[in-house]
């Protein structure tokens, strides 16, 4: 299988050049290494095979180019050909998948792909006509074997081609093989070509393709890009007595430069002739200078411009024939009009904000300013300008050729507003206070929490809890500012005298206060029967019931706060442990001083046996040793007297008497 894309615009061409150009696509299926291209200069192409570009199949070729069939399918079979612009997964995946063609900026650019048949043998056979005789020619094209490495196992066949150019008599002016151009593990175009000379007063040539490759797997290749241009010796052009080295030449219109380009010939003509040209669309076309012919080529610039120029060489009897010439590099003059800067800047603008100089339409820049600013980039930043940074900058643009002018532009930088929220405020819960700031001519205030208004200099901030408010102040020029002022609000004192107490005589207990808000000091009244009146916690010993008092004061005059806290002083019992309830009138009940403070204690009597021989709440009555209306008898009896209110339990034993 052998494959060939060709990428060529042949609608221009006669018949026998279209044939001509596709053998010659084919003749350069060679391998880089062995290419036998031109190296001396080159003339325009006669031949420029790009195949065009559109969508998806391109047109199929005359019949007269090929025996082989088109087909409108991107993987044609063995014997077919296709054009197109891309070719994928081909074969299963045996061919590269390759998404353009070779054609720098061709777009959708087409390619034609052949496969070649199995059998070896003449591939194209074609004549051209109405060359040149005696001149040299180069054949170039670039090409990719398309088939992968790994495929067929690693052996794939790869393609060889021979191409021969014969007089019309059969007589073999040039024979060329390819050799084999290998299978690649990625797609790889590559240029092969090769030159040859016509005989002397030989005009037309027969041209034969052959493919020598063996059919099978493999054997396939993609083609584009070929040309068949005149070749001979080098032709060098250059500039004569100016400082340029290169290949461009650059001055000012108002020089009025006289240049002169001087051209010589290597060996290699026999009687050579020479014609300058000049192109003004960057060497897309050129065209013949009338009545230059020699060597040299003079001409004086006075107006702006870009020339471009070369010299063309033949023998003589063809320099009139296009197709016959070569041709020098091109050499380049660039003439520069006065360079318009258009000197600008981003200003008018807040200090301290970045200002952006720009210029144009020059090769070099020179700033200069004000305080010493210099810089020599076509946009330079100015990137914190204060106000003494205003004024005019300056600006020498020059071109490449020497031409200079200077432009200014003025930069205008406003100040900054001087922000003053004014002095940090503390005001108590509730309170509010008017905030006044100064500096500009609007104000807007954030957060908006609290305040009056947040558009105006002096608003009432009445905040929850402290603040900070900041403030943007905007000046005339519309610069703007910043500064902040902190509204502390203090809260106002709390008291808590804690839970109401209890306790004996006698007996001390502790008072459990607690202060809130913002305070400097707290006391107790009265100031009797307590350990400090300027703690929180106290120790109180009162004889009696008592009310303590709990102030907490603001340091801040935010006022002050009091809270109660009574304090119920119960009395000390005393059990007697033995009564006689006899009626002689001495000790006949069982009485329990105090107990009868407590109006909820319970007192409990049981005898030996656990049986509760008396009950009394409050005990507001003394026990007088009666049990179910009859008297108990002597002896022993056990107690349990509970006060309630979190007292102890008391118990122990009573002995009654008779």
């Amino acid at each position: 299988m052998f494959t060939i894309i060709f990428d060529v615009h042949m609608h221009s061409l006669t018949h026998p050049v279209k044939h001509i150009l596709y053998l010659i696509a084919v003749l350069f299926f060679t391998k880089t290494g062995n290419a036998q291209l031109c190296t001396g200069s080159l003339g325009d192409p006669v031949v420029n095979i790009t195949f065009g570009s559109g969508n998806n199949p391109g047109p199929a070729l005359p019949s007269s180019v090929t025996n082989y069939t088109y087909l409108s399918n991107q993987c044609p079979n063995d014997g077919l050909y296709t054009i197109t612009n891309q070719t994928s997964n081909c074969f299963s995946g045996t061919w590269h998948t390759i998404t353009e063609d070779h054609t720098p900026g061709d777009v959708n650019g087409y390619m034609m792909l052949v496969n070649a048949s199995f059998n070896p043998g003449v591939f194209y056979l074609d004549t051209v006509r109405d060359l040149c005789g005696g001149t040299t020619y180069e054949f170039s094209a670039w090409m990719l074997s398309i088939l992968k490495s790994s495929s067929c196992g690693g052996n794939g066949n790869t393609p060889n081609i021979t191409f021969s150019i014969e007089t019309v008599t059969g007589v073999v002016i040039q024979s060329y093989p390819t050799g084999s151009i290998a299978n690649l593990s990625s797609p790889q175009w590559n240029q092969y070509g090769f030159f040859f000379t016509l005989p002397a007063n030989t005009r037309d040539l027969v041209l034969r393709m052959i493919n020598t490759a063996p059919g099978g797997c493999g054997n396939d290749l993609a083609l584009d890009d070929i040309t068949f241009r005149p070749c001979g010796p080098k032709v060098n052009a250059a500039f004569v007595n100016l400082a340029t080295t290169g290949d461009t030449a650059n001055y000012c219109v108002t020089d009025n430069k006289s240049i002169t380009i001087n051209g010589n010939v290597q060996s290699g003509f026999n009687n050579p002739s020479f014609q300058w040209q000049q192109s003004t669309d960057s060497g897309v076309s050129w065209h013949d200078i009338p009545n230059e012919t020699s060597n040299t080529y003079t001409h004086v610039y006075s107006s702006a411009g870009v020339f471009q120029y070369r010299m063309t060489a033949a023998e003589t009897g063809n320099i009139g024939i296009a197709k016959c010439r070569i041709a020098s590099h091109p050499l380049t003059i660039a003439i520069d009009a006065i360079p318009l800067p258009q000197a600008l800047n981003t200003s008018p603008v807040c200090e301290h904000l970045p200002v952006t100089l720009t210029a144009k339409n020059g090769n070099t820049y020179a700033w200069t300013g004000p305080n010493g600013f210099s810089s020599a980039l076509s946009s330079p930043l100015l990137p914190s300008p204060a106000v003494q940074d205003a004024g005019k900058y300056y600006v020498l643009v020059t071109s490449k050729g020497g031409c200079s002018k200077q432009d200014s532009t003025l930069v205008i930088v406003n100040s900054n507003p001087a922000a003053n929220a004014g002095a940090d405020v503390i005001i108590c819960e509730n309170q509010a206070s008017t905030l006044q700031a100064v500096g500009g001519i609007y104000y807007s205030w954030s957060p908006a929490d609290g305040l009056s208004s947040t558009s105006i200099a002096n608003p009432v901030a009445n905040p929850v809890i402290t603040t900070s408010y900041v403030v943007q102040v905007t000046n005339q020029y519309n610069c703007k500012a910043s500064d902040s002022v902190q509204v502390t609000v203090l809260k106002a004192p709390i008291a808590n005298a804690g839970p109401d107490k209890k306790t004996v005589v006698g007996q001390p207990v502790q008072l459990n206060g607690t202060a809130g808000g913002d305070t400097s000091s707290y006391f107790w009244t009265p100031a009797q029967y307590i350990s400090n009146t300027g703690i929180k916690d106290p120790m109180v010993t009162p004889p009696s019931d008592i009310t303590y008092t709990f102030h907490v004061v603001s340091g801040y005059g935010c006022g002050t706060a009091s809270d109660d806290v009574f304090v119920r002083v119960f009395k000390k019992i005393e059990v007697p442990n033995a009564f006689s309830p006899n009626g002689d009138g001495i000790n006949d009940t069982w009485v329990i001083e105090a107990l009868d403070s407590y109006p909820e204690s319970e007192t409990q009597v049981f005898n030996r046996y656990g049986q509760l021989v008396f009950h009394s709440r409050g005990y507001a009555k003394p026990w007088n040793g009666i049990y179910n209306g009859k008297p108990l008898a002597t002896g022993t009896y056990y107690y349990t007297i509970d006060r309630k209110n979190n007292f102890p339990l008391m118990s122990g034993w009573v002995t009654i008497l008779r």
